[in-house]
């Protein structure tokens, strides 16, 4: 067995992760706050009030219920607001604004780039992509985060995870991968 595939066999009690799971670990791993978090969907082309924000941070009361079934079913709440995969997306894309700077469109190309996430299958792809992207790491950079987590795994089953989805070595990343990554990331920028 790969590593790779023994990162993605959940196996035991794992829970999956779903987009308000993931916005509250990278919160916390790169320490965002919350206004920073209100600038960063605006950025992205979503517009979110503080409050909201809060409500997207806030784990569900009954979060082990929605995170064993199936999570479409989650309603929006006073006390809790589902991030679905576009907002999910515009965060991560407004994420590599407020990191990088605002990029000027070369002419012919759209002024929002296209939506890569197709289904909670390639969300974690994407994460990976965009945090690249967001916080300038080098696939070194990505293996030693990873590391830092206590997983291992090799820079060709690194590539498979940060390719296109439908090339031929593409992997899909699973919940257990994603973790560790963001739990590697708290490790590497909350020291």
């Amino acid at each position: 067995m790969t590593a790779v595939q023994s990162v993605n066999n959940l196996g035991g009690l794992q829970l999956s992760l779903n987009n308000n799971d993931i916005l509250i670990r990278l919160r916390y791993a790169l320490d965002i706050k919350n206004t920073d978090m209100v600038e960063i969907f605006k950025l992205g082309g979503i517009e979110v009030t503080k409050d909201e924000v809060l409500k997207m941070l806030t784990k569900p009361k009954d979060s082990y219920q929605n995170e064993v079934g199936n999570d479409d079913n989650i309603e929006e709440d006073e006390e809790n607001i589902k991030c679905n995969n576009f907002m999910f997306e515009s965060f991560l894309n407004g994420l590599i604004i407020f990191k990088r700077g605002k990029q000027e469109s070369k002419p012919g190309q759209p002024e929002r780039p296209a939506m890569s996430i197709k289904d909670h299958g390639s969300v974690n792809n994407v994460l990976l992509k965009k945090l690249k992207i967001a916080l300038a790491l080098t696939s070194e950079d990505m293996l030693e985060i990873v590391e830092k987590a206590g997983v291992s795994i090799t820079k060709g089953e690194l590539s498979a995870l940060l390719r296109k989805e439908g090339q031929k070595n593409y992997k899909e990343c699973g919940d257990r991968y994603a973790r560790n990554f963001l739990k590697g990331l708290a490790i590497k920028y909350r020291k």
